[in-house]
């Protein structure tokens, strides 16, 4: 499963980054690290980018990037 595939409201852990090293790094310098909980708080009215909370803050992730999240619900 991954990060897009999160309802409103529903948490996981993040299990693994895919996609090139400068994506993952960025990813990870935002606190999207392995065990860390996030969950999707909102959807754009489009659905894309949508608004997760993680470590006490929202970030805000486009569709494309949090398909290369992969997570435990």
């Amino acid at each position: 499963m991954t990060l897009a595939d999160l309802k409103n409201g529903e948490t996981a852990k993040i299990h693994r980054l895919m996609g090139d090293e400068t994506s993952k790094r960025r990813l990870m310098a935002l606190g999207i690290v392995k065990g860390k909980e996030i969950s999707l708080e909102v959807k754009a009215p489009m659905g894309d980018p949508r608004i997760y909370s993680i470590l006490g803050y929202r970030l805000t992730i486009r569709n494309e990037d949090a398909r290369n999240i992969l997570v435990d619900s």
